[in-house]
């Protein structure tokens, strides 16, 4: 999010002396990316931010994309799956990808990580489902709940600290910059008055975590690279930071806080846009009110996704156009055939002048495919949901009963 932001001490020009309590130099970091083009922050740490120890022995941490699938729509149901192992980095379970996004499933049991973790080549949207926490970067701390979007660009090292509960997190991973939408900035990069959110909604680090703790030891950080997972072990903690400013950071915002636009017909789904990547889209699905034309169809029409794969997850709600689908469902309709509502909402849906519904839906430009780990998820009889009197089996949760 680009919108300049500060927290704790920093000297009053760029890369000058800047000094410690005992007269040694802060040692100060650029972050940031496109080379020295793109949006970065600068870093102030106690120590020198190099300094490996050691260096282990990467582990492959990639998912397997099955690619000789038969083409056809699919329904992934992992509500049954409470957890999913043990940290927020172990627990990650990817459903679909491409070479521009992932997305995976991730419910932890374990409440913190007693490492780092660091993704070199993609910035992480966390939609968090269930559970509250804060994440703690070099940048600070960010408290997350029910709703919100983390965004957590690449490189900078974090871990997730979850609240006593369940935990239910959908990640997508993106291999460029996560942005707010264009056409919802001004060429000063300021959020304009037709957006559906704005910069009040976007939750920056509020608080410096500085590990005084220990003035050396062994840290270990867990940095995700080309489909491999690198142990670093450093010498003094990476949240030394006692200060820095810019436009590169973690934040957080809420599906609840993105305000729906509507009118008086069927509105198409970019109006629902709420970050963009390069070859796909993020977009929010919330409570609104449905079409005021007298002769409107709430529903959406039927569809051909000609250029782009489209995958919803459920989050809350009675979602109209879609039968037999559970909270946490995924479903993906790849692009080469067309799909719209299933038999009997469009007529069901007239007349209808609101909905609860809430959904995170990600629209790829290039095809998406379905990973080894998703093929228990796989709800067989999806494909052929749309035949008349097909009675899809019940939603497994009561407050997405159709």
């Amino acid at each position: 999010m680009a919108f300049y932001h500060r927290l704790g001490q920093i000297p009053r020009k760029r890369h000058t002396q800047f000094r410690q309590p005992d007269g040694s130099l802060y040692s100060e970091q650029l972050v940031g990316t496109l080379g020295f083009h793109g949006v970065s922050s600068l870093l102030y740490h106690k120590h020198p931010p190099t300094e490996i120890r050691t260096v282990g022995q990467p582990e492959p941490f990639a998912p397997k994309l099955l690619k000789d699938r038969p083409l056809e729509p699919a329904h992934l149901r992992t509500l049954a799956q409470t957890t999913t192992g043990g940290d927020y980095l172990q627990a990650r379970q990817t459903m679909l990808g491409n070479a521009d996004v992932t997305l995976s499933i991730c419910n932890p049991t374990e409440r913190r990580m007693d490492y780092y973790y660091k993704n070199a080549l993609a910035d992480e949207v966390i939609f968090v489902h269930e559970g509250r926490g804060e994440l703690w970067s070099q940048l600070g701390k960010v408290q997350f709940e029910p709703g919100d979007y983390v965004i957590i660009p690449r490189t900078i090292i974090h871990q997730l600290h979850f609240e006593e509960g369940p935990v239910r997190l959908l990640i997508i991973e993106s291999f460029s910059p996560v942005e707010t939408c264009r056409r919802y900035r001004n060429h000063f990069g300021q959020l304009l008055e037709h957006s559906p959110y704005c910069e009040r909604d976007i939750r920056p680090p509020h608080e410096l975590v500085t590990d005084d703790e220990r003035e050396s030891g062994e840290y270990v950080v867990k940095i995700k690279k080309d489909g491999l997972l690198h142990t670093l072990t450093y010498g003094h903690s990476p949240f030394d930071v006692v200060g820095w400013d810019g436009y590169f950071y973690p934040y957080a915002t809420s599906i609840h806080d993105f305000e729906p636009i509507t009118g008086r017909l069927h509105q198409p789904p970019p109006v629902h846009q709420h970050f963009e990547g390069h070859n796909f889209v993020i977009c929010s699905f919330v409570p609104r009110l449905f079409d005021y034309h007298p002769l409107s169809i709430p529903a959406p029409y039927n569809h051909s996704n000609v250029d782009s794969d489209e995958v919803l997850y459920y989050v809350a709600g009675n979602f109209m156009s879609r039968k037999g689908v559970d909270l946490a469902s995924f479903t993906w309709h790849p692009s080469g055939i067309p799909h719209g509502p299933h038999p009997g909402t469009v007529e069901a849906s007239i007349g209808k002048k609101e909905t609860h519904e809430l959904a995170v839906m990600v629209d790829t430009f290039r095809p998406l495919y379905l990973t080894e780990a998703a093929l228990p998820y796989v709800d067989g009889r999806y494909p052929m949901s749309w035949q008349p009197g097909f009675v899809p089996d019940p939603p497994r949760s009561a407050d997405m009963m159709d």
